[in-house]
């Protein structure tokens, strides 16, 4: 087994590599997006709903396959790496679905949040910044986790564009090997301990911010 570990880790860290920048462009897509579909301005605001409705809307194999194989010919002409179609295709599908998160936890904010905001004199800006946004991330944090652990189940379709992740790794292996239960095993273990990260890193994070807003309003 020994032999086969430092293939499978190399695509571990391929896999993790491309989930983290995947939620760093999906965190930003998320809010982007639902704010513009808040827009006063129509163009703004369709554009964000297409985004949405077509990530969301669509398979994303087959969206990894468009980015991959129909960007680099007419009339596009633009070719990206595997790993550049990785990160842009996950980040992208999970965002519009992270889009419908953030709709629900700005649904969730008490209407006196606002009027509070208001009678505070606080600027749009500032209001948006220092209180609506904090308390949308609070109440996106349960569903967001299990939206990033889907991220990461996702990337094993990352193997049919090339990249060389850990799903890549072990059908590499085992196509030379045939030792396909054990590296499978591995390979699901892998998955699982990744995916137990992913909820130990998140459920801390809601501890913390849970105990800041409590003692911001201790102050």
């Amino acid at each position: 087994m020994g032999e086969l570990l430092p293939l499978l880790l190399q695509g571990t860290w391929v896999t993790i590599q491309v989930t983290v920048l995947s939620t760093l462009l999906a965190i930003p897509a998320a809010i982007i997006s639902e704010l513009g579909r808040r827009s006063v301005w129509g163009p703004v605001r369709w554009l964000c709903v297409a985004y949405v409705e077509v990530f969301r809307g669509s398979s994303l194999l087959v969206q990894l396959f468009w980015l991959f194989f129909v960007l680099p010919l007419p009339p596009f002409n633009i070719e990206l790496t595997p790993y550049q179609v990785a990160v842009l295709g996950m980040g992208l599908h999970i965002g519009a679905y992270g889009a419908e998160i953030m709709r629900g936890a700005f649904k969730a904010i008490p209407k006196g949040q606002y009027e509070a905001c208001i009678a505070l004199n606080f600027g749009r800006f500032s209001q948006f910044r220092r209180i609506i946004l904090p308390q949308a991330m609070v109440a996106a944090i349960p569903p967001g986790t299990n939206l990033l652990i889907e991220l990461l189940k996702n990337t094993s379709l990352l193997s049919l564009i090339t990249l060389a992740d850990l799903t890549f790794r072990s059908r590499q292996l085992d196509q030379v090997t045939f030792e396909t239960t054990k590296i499978y095993a591995v390979t699901l273990l892998i998955y699982f301990i990744l995916a137990q990260i992913i909820n130990l890193f998140m459920r801390r994070l809601e501890k913390r911010v849970h105990l800041g807003r409590m003692g911001g309003s201790v102050q």
